[in-house]
This record gives structure tokens, C-alpha cells and sequence, in this order.
């Protein structure tokens, strides 16, 4: 009934009071989240007078006696009583009589709303009703969604830069790192470049072996990796440089490996990251010398050099190829490493032309094919581009999975279809 109330969705007619009086609802006031009435600052006219206060919702009138009110003066601002079920007359706890509504909607509705909501059969809760809505309105929806997600990823941009003293060399290592360990390990390489300063790796930035100890002793996957020439040398240069440098490992921190691929193996995308290193890491100013999407895909194309060229991890089974990424990570990286730190930059800088051209880098990457957006495809919903497919990924974490469909526009257009008979 709040939700009723809140998005004006009774049905249209006369409302009055349950003693005749004729309402008139100006504004509906500001819904209030902690203790007290239901929605502050409200604006009615009921017959001639008009009235400005709270406004109090229950299902039945007598709740109004059920939960306290009566008694607690908070309660002596409101100025009207919206109820589905008119069992009683009510008043406040200085004796003052408060005007009382029916509100009128479909008497089913809170029916419909919980099929709806709890509708387990698909992971989109609208996805039976999407084909219905309007392309306009969806299309402009995912807009919103595709900036709303930007934001989000430029949020924790901002928080690592300011963590990082304000070097933006060192956000992008990091915010690179979290990356290449997508969301099964983007943790522990988070927690890994965390623990590496560039001014450290910047030091001995000629020397592709020494970058590729220090990641890799820092990651804790040397601990246990098995002996051998490779393994051994990484050892011992890992030894010297944390004595040099005081390097402390992260502590506990948890790879996950089962039913990867083997080019998603930490060990490999690690070895990206040192190559990334090698010769000096600029990729903050490589990004920003970025004019187009294929500019953004060439930071990431290169193959790697020695032990890595072959191998996936420390097994040394050798099966590799030099590619270091393959063509969807690549646009992964761009999605998440090149259009956000761009976009980041842009607002630090006011720079608004950085900002356009994050977003025209992911209009032209093709739409990501993953488990949140095969849904609104199945559903007649086209994934144009990335950042429509990056819309459908901030629709599923921010309101689709966690059946927020109150808070989501196309949610709330069917839900307000669902009040009326």
C-alpha cells in the first residue's frame, strides 16, 4: 500500500473520506524509512481545508490501535489515514480525530505482486512481460543502467586513487589486476597488486624475471608450486627482493581454480600483469592516448615471452601459446579497465570529452554473452553493444536477482498495471 501511495497509483475517480468528505491529494510527501509515520511533509486537501503533515498507510484501521499509535505522540502530525480496510474510527494520542481514506486499488493487488516477485521460474521476475513493454521505454531504462553501472565501477576508482595518494599510475595497476582475476579471484589479485607499490616494480622494470618473482612470491602461489628451474630461480630472485624492499605478503589469500579454462589461470593472467609491468607501466597514459575502441583492444595484444609462452601454470606441461589474451578477455579489459579509468579521469579532470569517449568505446565493442545477459535476450531484449550488455549486468546484480523490481522502471510499469482490476 505504500508503494500505492508513494507512485500515486490508485485508481482514478472520486476519493473521499469514509465520512463523505471530498480528498485531494497535492503531494504525497516523502517516504520516511526509520520510526514514525509512513510518509513526512504531505500536502491534502480534504473538503475545504487543506492540510500539511504525515500521512500514516495500514491494512486495517485498527492497526492504527494495534501497533501503539494511539499512544505515541509522534503520531500527532498526521493528517490522514489511508487504509484498505475501514474497521474503525481513529484518533490521535491528543484526542484529535484524523481523516480516513480508502484507498482505492485492486483488491487482489498484493496477490499479484507476490506471483510476480516470487516468480522462481525465471531469474528475471518480468521476463514473460518484457516483450510487451514498450523498445523506447526499455532502451531508455538500460541507458540510465549502463551510466548507473559506469558510476558505480568509477566510485571504486575514485576510493582506490585516493587510497593510492592520488597516483593514478598505481589505481590503474591495481584496477587492472582486479580485472584480469574477473570475478572468481578478482579478490586475491586485487590484494596481490595492493601489496606491490609501482615505485617497487619501477625499480627493476628491466628485468621481466625479477617483476614475475615479486608478483608471483607476493600471490602466494610460489608456496606451494613444484620444484624446478623456472620454479627455483623465481624462489630465490622473490627471497632477495622481499629482504630488499621489506615486501610482506598478503596474508590467507584464496585462489580458485576448479572448472577453469587454462588460459584463466591466476598463474597465467599473473604473468600478463608482470608483462604489463615490464619496461615500465604507462597504461594510465597509454589509456588516455586511446582515440577508439581498436587503440584500447592494442594495450592488451601481445604474446608472452619464456616460461610463459608455453606453459599455464608451474606444472611445465607446455601447452600454451604465446597469445597472452584471447579476443573476449581483451574486450573484457577494455569494458572494465580502459572505459571506467577513462571516465574516472575525465570527471577528476572536468575533462568531459574523456567521458563521451569511454562511452563510444563501449558502444562499439559487441554486447557481452554471459549468464546475465542471456536473459533479457531470451526475453526479446537486444544486446546491441557493451554498454547495453554492461546495462543488463547492473539490471540483474542491482535489481534483478535481488527482486528489487520496486525500485526498477520497468518493474514498476508492470507492477502499476497489476493495482488496477
Amino acid at each position: 500500500m505504500q508503494y500505492v501511495w508513494r507512485h500515486r497509483l490508485w485508481l482514478a475517480g472520486d476519493m473521499r473520506t469514509v465520512d463523505g468528505r471530498s480528498v485531494a491529494v497535492i503531494d504525497v510527501g516523502q517516504l520516511n524509512r526509520d520510526a514514525g509515520p509512513d510518509f513526512f511533509n504531505a500536502k491534502v486537501k480534504v473538503g475545504d481545508e487543506m492540510w500539511c503533515g504525515n500521512v500514516e498507510i495500514h491494512v486495517r484501521a485498527s492497526d492504527w490501535f494495534r501497533h501503539g499509535h494511539d499512544r505515541d505522540r509522534a503520531y500527532d502530525t498526521v493528517i490522514l489515514h489511508v487504509v484498505q480496510f475501514d474497521d474503525c474510527a481513529i484518533q490521535t494520542p491528543s484526542g484529535r480525530t484524523i481523516p480516513q481514506v480508502v484507498m482505492p486499488c485492486a483488491r487482489n493487488f498484493a496477490e499479484r505482486y507476490g506471483e510476480f516477485i516470487n516468480n522462481h521460474a525465471n531469474a528475471l521476475a518480468c521476463a514473460s512481460e518484457l516483450r510487451h513493454i514498450s523498445p523506447v521505454l526499455v532502451r531508455d531504462w538500460l541507458d540510465s543502467l549502463g551510466f548507473e553501472r559506469l558510476y558505480a565501477k568509477v566510485g571504486t576508482i575514485n576510493e582506490r586513487l585516493q587510497r593510492s595518494a592520488g597516483d593514478w599510475e598505481q589505481t590503474a595497476f591495481i584496477t587492472l589486476a582486479r580485472a584480469l582475476g574477473a570475478g572468481i579471484n578478482g579478490d586475491a589479485f586485487e590484494r596481490t597488486a595492493t601489496s606491490l607499490p609501482l615505485r617497487i616494480l619501477r625499480k627493476h622494470s628491466d628485468s621481466l624475471l625479477t617483476l614475475e618473482a615479486m608478483i608471483f612470491g607476493q600471490s602466494g602461489l610460489l608456496t606451494d608450486a613444484p620444484a624446478g628451474p623456472y620454479v627455483d630461480r623465481l624462489r630465490s630472485e622473490y627471497d632477495f627482493m622481499r629482504t630488499k624492499f621489506g615486501l610482506h605478503a598478503p596474508e590467507s589469500i584464496v585462489w580458485r581454480m576448479s572448472r577453469m579454462r587454462p588460459a584463466s589461470f591466476p598463474h597465467r593472467r599473473l604473468a600478463v600483469l608482470a608483462h604489463m609491468a615490464f619496461g615500465g607501466f604507462q597504461l594510465m597514459q597509454q589509456i588516455l592516448d586511446c582515440r577508439d575502441e581498436e587503440d584500447a583492444r592494442r594495450l592488451f595484444r601481445f604474446d608472452l615471452a619464456g616460461y610463459w609462452a608455453l606453459n599455464f601454470n608451474f606444472s611445465g606441461a607446455g601447452h600454451g601459446r604465446p597469445t597472452a589474451l584471447g579476443a573476449a578477455t581483451v574486450d573484457m579489459l577494455v569494458i572494465n579497465v580502459v572505459a571506467p579509468l577513462l571516465m574516472a579521469y575525465g570527471q577528476q579532470t572536468g575533462d568531459d570529452r574523456l567521458a563521451d569517449r569511454a562511452i563510444d568505446i563501449l558502444e562499439h565493442l559487441p554486447g557481452e554473452h554471459n549468464r546475465f545477459t542471456s536473459d533479457f535476450v531470451n526475453a526479446g531484449v537486444p544486446c546491441s553493444n557493451a554498454f547495453i550488455s554492461q546495462a543488463m549486468v547492473q539490471a540483474r546484480r542491482a535489481y534483478c536477482d535481488v527482486r528489487k523490481c520496486l525500485y526498477c522502471r520497468l518493474g514498476h510499469r508492470i507492477l502499476a498495471s497489476k493495482v488496477r482490476p
